[in-house]
């Protein structure tokens, strides 16, 4: 067995576990600090049973993103002992950041949020939501932060065979931070306005006169509308030029670019096959490539042939996760688009067709995010830190791979069974549905 797959393994396993719930967070508080802040100020008693119901999935969603991201955290010391000996001069002041500044605010505000409703004043009561969004962009900002340090090293020396920081600033803002930052950030918010809008196309498909839901709906359409948008661009154009320049061997796999070349074309469709790399069935656009990622359709870019074979990514993974993630997001403007459009003619409420397929489309943003994740990471191999440490010379040389793969496996049964806990307790209070209006 070997122990640095098994612990490649263990990680992808805890991490995308993990990552289920915090886009769901952010994206849902937020959506919170717009339904609670219209309740608020209008006094409109259908914004606050909103409020009161979502505010419910919100804590649910929480309480199980925490769990889940405190296993994740500890992995680095049991099965990444090298790497944390690597980087623990860095790594640590992010995550510090991320526990003093922003989980305690999240939480503690969210315990206002909850138990505050009725005990403190309205606007105290709204405050307490804000800030429970605001800790959490924090939260994924520092979080980022560490991540984006990996993908593009800075503010920092090589001394006795670890990276110490040199530049506080510079680690922290270094050249991915910002595209990855924004990017991340808005897919939450596509992941809260999906869960909003599906969760309130099932209420309508019980009752179509249900105005709480019709509400829901219209807002989360229209803020779903905005940021898949804007996913698209500017965020994920500024992101792709971004790996295009810090990133070249990444860029090259996600992209399907193969051969060094000039006026580099976009695939639009293709089938990767090894060895040699190649597409299959390609269907591209000439130069448009170069264009999108350095502005000058003549460009020339870097095809993986031009990497040693030992520092090249996967290329399958790397290219399918990174085109079904661009298919997804296409998917998410067409259908917000569709679903606004329909709000104008007002025709949404009758069809229960598109109704059916925002509540199928739920967990197709959460989806997304996890594309993304695996682009992202699998496209940094072969390093853990991009140019510095080779994730196999990363691993805690002490432990076992039968340790490992026990706790993997113990890992799997737990998360198998608290996955199947949260879907049970989210759908109960999904159907239970929001207190009724006289209440």
């Amino acid at each position: 067995m070997d122990v640095v797959l098994l612990s490649r393994i263990q990680f992808a396993l805890t991490v995308g576990f993990h990552f289920l719930f915090p886009p769901l967070t952010i994206g849902l508080a937020w959506l919170l600090v717009a339904i609670e802040w219209r309740g608020w100020r209008s006094g409109d008693a259908t914004y606050v049973r909103m409020g009161k119901f979502f505010g419910k999935l919100l804590a649910l969603t929480f309480a199980v993103g925490v769990a889940t991201g405190i296993v994740m955290e500890f992995q680095f010391g049991t099965n990444w002992a090298t790497y944390s000996k690597f980087v623990g001069d860095i790594f640590g002041a992010p995550l510090a950041a991320e526990g003093v500044l922003a989980f305690f605010l999240e939480s503690g505000f969210l315990g206002l949020y909850l138990f505050g409703r009725g005990r403190v004043s309205k606007g105290v009561h709204w405050f307490s939501i804000l800030m429970v969004a605001v800790g959490s962009v924090i939260s994924a900002f520092w979080i980022l932060v560490a991540n984006s340090w990996q993908q593009t090293p800075a503010g920092y020396v090589l001394r006795e065979g670890r990276a110490e920081l040199v530049s506080f600033w510079a680690a922290v803002f270094n050249p991915s931070t910002g595209p990855r930052f924004f990017h991340t950030v808005d897919a939450a918010l596509i992941s809260g306005a999906f869960f909003v809008a599906g969760v309130a196309a099932y209420r309508l498909l019980k009752n179509r006169e249900d105005e709480l839901a019709r509400r829901a709906a219209r807002l989360a359409i229209v803020v779903g509308l905005v940021a898949s948008v804007a996913e698209t661009f500017p965020f994920g154009h500024l992101h792709a030029r971004q790996v295009a320049r810090t990133q070249p061997a990444k860029f090259a796999a996600i992209e399907g670019l193969y051969t060094s070349t000039s006026a580099a074309p976009i695939v639009l469709f293709a089938y990767p096959v090894t060895p040699p790399p190649e597409l299959k069935a390609k269907i591209e656009i000439r130069g448009l490539l170069s264009w999108l990622a350095f502005g000058d359709i003549n460009t020339r870019i870097r095809g993986i042939d031009e990497f040693p074979p030992a520092d090249r990514p996967p290329l399958w993974l790397t290219f399918v996760s990174f085109h079904n993630m661009v298919v997804l997001g296409l998917y998410f403007i067409a259908a917000m688009a569709w679903g606004t459009w329909m709000l104008r003619r007002g025709r949404l409420w009758d069809s229960r067709r598109f109704l059916t397929v925002l509540v199928i489309s739920i967990p197709l943003p959460l989806a997304a995010c996890q594309l993304g994740w695996m682009a992202a990471e699998v496209g940094r191999q072969p390093w853990i830190v991009y140019g510095l440490l080779r994730t196999r010379d990363a691993v805690s040389p002490s432990v076992p791979a039968g340790d490992v793969l026990f706790s993997t496996c113990l890992f799997g049964v737990l998360y198998l069974l608290l996955g199947a806990l949260f879907i049970y307790l989210l759908v109960r209070e999904i159907r239970h549905g929001p207190e009724p209006a006289h209440a």
